[in-house]
């Protein structure tokens, strides 16, 4: 189940990329608790960026926000991460300064099959768009999510 993943480019990025508006204008809690604004550093240009994320699970014990480069090791925001970890997000009007870390393989299949039994169609279809073929089951679903990277963004008290 081996995929090579891209993300995507032309108009699909330009779709992809209009929640930010939504948090620069102040109106990122009409995207409610399910998606954050990664606000990240260009590992090349030191330059502040920004992503839209989808929350994958929040921790309530630990505050963590779980969150996946569904379009793999290519996006820019992973890339940027990896060289910068301590960043902050931003998930409604909450501004939350945190720590990026990269979850184990095995995590992330867990993660995935946790997604995928609270949000079937969604899993289902953001696996299609990804170019995975899948049949539903939980073993592909797993497989799905050894391909992919997650992160948990852990708040950092040190600010």
């Amino acid at each position: 189940m081996t995929k090579k993943i891209s993300p995507p480019k032309g108009l699909m990025r330009l779709f992809l990329r209009f929640p930010i508006i939504l948090y620069r204008i102040g109106l990122g809690g009409l995207l409610g608790k399910r998606f954050l604004l990664l606000n990240h550093i260009g590992r090349k240009t030191g330059l502040p960026r920004q992503a839209v994320l989808e929350v994958v699970r929040y921790d309530r014990i630990s505050g963590a926000y779980i969150i996946v480069s569904g379009f793999g090791p290519k996006s820019q925001w992973r890339k940027n991460l990896l060289q910068h970890p301590e960043v902050t997000i931003q998930v409604g009007r909450r501004k939350i300064p945190v720590r990026a870390e990269c979850l184990t393989s095995a995590q992330c299949s867990e993660e995935m099959v946790r997604y995928a039994r609270r949000y079937p169609k969604a899993a289902r279809s953001l696996s299609k768009i990804m170019g995975f073929q899948i049949d539903g089951s939980e073993e592909a679903y797993q497989k799905v999510g050894e391909q992919l990277q997650f992160f948990a963004l852990i708040p950092r008290a040190d600010v």
